[in-house]
């Protein structure tokens, strides 16, 4: 029975992933010990499950009859998992993770880091990608993501989205820059100063800066210097090049060493939400619900 359930894992793998080379990489085996599986399986029920092709599979009818029986089959071990799960204290099991590259690095992974201490039992993959990616095509339990600032969740089909915490941005400058070129005190003023920008997926970003009435300011930053990396960014404002736009969390540390003075000190800077988002479940596991409740409490702009 135990090899029939591993082959059943291996099977749904296969077709989900599109192909036994796609299926083998996920499961961390070989393509041929994927195909044998299939192989093995399709003996023992008399019947074949793919058509094969030099170039591809593609399920017959009795694989599709069987494909969506198996998911039915998994969906219930899966629940029965979290059932038993969630009478226990401890995490346990693999937890997949996407986070954006440096929040994910300066923000997510200290918090998940401290989870895993206290969950010895608890295994957690990691994938850093400013990409969008798709939860359920590319396996993940759980994704971290920046909202955009026109307030609109990043939602999708079959996830749930929770607000987990909060990003803002301000203006930053080093002590000496502004010794030198003083100190605005309008985004107006911006024109007359150096600025850094910030360029992501060949999209110079825009500086935003709310207003009264709800409404954000749009600031083109004119500048001889372009980075496609916030933290070089940071850097180059402590250098004394010019003004930047930056998260908080990240210019906090060069603030508290007096390394870099944050500008338009009246204005309370852009604020836009982080988001956890995860597959649809009727019985969440401990493993990821522990993981959500830990960045909720944890991130900057935390939702206690």
């Amino acid at each position: 029975m135990s090899d029939s359930l591993n082959g059943v894992s291996v099977f749904v793998e296969a077709v989900e992933a599109g192909g036994f080379s796609a299926a083998a990489a996920k499961l961390h085996l070989s393509r041929s010990a994927v195909g044998k599986t299939v192989a093995r399986m399709e003996e023992r029920l008399g019947v074949r499950l793919f058509h094969r092709t030099t170039r591809s599979q593609s399920l017959t009818h009795d694989g599709q009859v069987f494909y969506e029986r198996c998911l039915r089959a998994l969906e219930e071990l899966r629940a029965g998992e979290a059932l038993l799960e969630s009478g226990k204290q401890e995490a346990a099991g693999r937890l997949r993770v996407s986070v954006p590259v440096l929040y994910g690095r300066r923000c997510v992974a200290p918090i998940l880091m401290k989870l895993a201490r206290a969950h010895p039992k608890l295994e957690v993959d990691m994938s850093f990608s400013d990409r969008t990616v798709d939860l359920l095509e590319d396996g993940f339990d759980l994704a971290i993501r920046n909202g955009g600032s026109n307030g609109v969740g990043p939602g999708g089909d079959g996830l749930t989205v929770r607000r987990v915490g909060h990003q803002r941005m301000s203006v930053f400058a080093s002590p000496g820059y502004l010794r030198k070129r003083g100190t605005p005190r309008t985004w107006e003023a911006f024109a007359k100063h150096d600025t850094l920008a910030y360029v992501r997926l060949g999209q110079l970003r825009t500086w935003l800066f709310p207003q009264e009435d709800g409404s954000n300011v749009e600031l083109i930053p004119r500048s001889r210097l372009r980075f496609d990396d916030l933290e070089a960014i940071a850097d180059a404002a402590v250098a004394g090049l010019g003004l930047a736009w930056l998260p908080c969390w990240l210019a906090e540390d060069r603030v508290r060493a007096k390394d870099l003075v944050r500008v338009l000190t009246d204005s309370p800077g852009l604020r836009f939400d982080v988001y956890a988002l995860w597959p649809n479940t009727p019985h969440l596991p401990m493993r990821v619900r522990v993981a959500i409740d830990a960045l909720a409490a944890g991130l900057p702009g935390s939702v206690k």
